[in-house]
């Protein structure tokens, strides 16, 4: 008998939690309720967040060089993928990126440095370029930058932070899996460090490294009992050169489950599609944001992402509305003179 997805959506506005069996229903559930899952989900995101669609926009600020073993990561100690690498950059090329940023009406501006966790002299210098884009951006800006002390977190704040990424990537049982150099519980300090700041707590993890349902279930699971406010949701992209460089396990339809699933589980967060969204939803794009309302414009860390011509199109021709940087909906007219800027650009 199909499942009624109204239900589920009914139990999520009114805060109820999914149980177990009912998340792997929403994980497993047949090709041809897709479209009525995904109908449940909007409901669920119609009503937190309307029909809006915010940007984020990615700088990775330094690249390689970590002595992690994060077996899905380019940038790692085991990786011999061909990437860049390159010290913390030039204060030109922050300012540059962060102009680029704004030009494409982003909401968060998220710099990234690889590494487990920040040293002293880069980290001053992230508080530097903290303080001069906001000084001359009307952006949130987003710290990505390993894992962070209570010290580490008050700084930040008193930059201008408004946001603190730092993702926990799968399940406490899955995590031994993907890495070794550190554990499942270094990374939920660092969320709950930044949880007793005023700064926004954003944490995801990255689907299709080999993960069970109940893993996808359990990741979705601590996020909530940890109160995080934005979570981006990864597709592995395999890359050559890292040890889960083999594992393609992902369709379209599966991806779509796993958002629909999360925002039935996280109802009210900010739930972004992140990186993998070209490679894994391919065609089917566009639906990802019935049940997020979230994506990252231009490039990810090492891999690329698709034009932004091709994003701005995307939510305008599914009868979405971009959101400005201060969260309102941004006119029609303007959207459509950013379609024409990244045309010409």
């Amino acid at each position: 008998m199909p499942t009624n997805w109204n239900d589920f959506a009914d139990r999520a506005l009114a805060g109820d939690v999914l149980s177990r069996d009912e998340a792997r229903r929403v994980l497993n559930a047949p090709d041809d309720e897709l479209l009525e899952q995904l109908a449940a989900a909007y409901r669920v995101r119609r009503h937190f967040h309307g029909n809006r669609v915010r940007l984020h926009f990615l700088l990775n600020a330094q690249s390689g060089l970590c002595p992690e073993d994060c077996h899905y990561c380019s940038q790692s100690a085991v990786s011999t993928a061909e990437i860049e690498k390159y010290p913390f950059m030039a204060r030109e090329k922050i300012l540059a990126a962060a102009e680029r940023a704004a030009s494409l009406n982003v909401g968060t501006f998220c710099m990234v440095i690889s590494g487990r966790a920040p040293g002293e002299r880069v980290f001053q210098k992230v508080l530097d370029a903290v303080r001069e884009v906001k000084e001359r951006h009307d952006m949130h800006v987003c710290a990505c930058l390993g894992l962070l002390t209570e010290d580490h977190v008050t700084r930040l704040e008193e930059a201008g932070v408004d946001q603190v990424n730092h993702n926990l990537n799968s399940s406490e049982r899955f995590t031994n899996e993907i890495v070794t150099t550190h554990s499942f519980g270094d990374r939920v300090a660092t969320v709950e460090h930044v949880a007793k700041s005023r700064m926004k707590t954003c944490s995801g993890g990255i689907i299709g490294m080999g993960e069970t349902d109940d893993d996808v279930i359990d990741l979705a699971l601590s996020l909530r009992e940890l109160g995080v406010r934005s979570v981006p949701v990864n597709f592995l992209i395999p890359i050559e050169g890292t040890p889960f460089e083999s594992r393609d396990a992902l369709d379209p339809r599966r991806c779509l489950r796993v958002l629909c699933l999360y925002r039935f589980l996280l109802p009210s967060q900010e739930i972004r599609i992140a990186g993998g969204r070209e490679v894994h939803l391919r065609s089917m794009q566009p639906l990802g944001l019935y049940a997020a309302n979230s994506i990252f414009i231009g490039d990810y860390l090492t891999t690329p992402g698709q034009a932004a011509r091709a994003d701005y199109e995307m939510i305008r021709d599914a009868g979405f509305v971009l959101e400005a940087p201060d969260g309102t909906p941004l006119d029609a007219a303007k959207l459509d003179e950013l379609i024409a800027e990244t045309a010409a650009g």
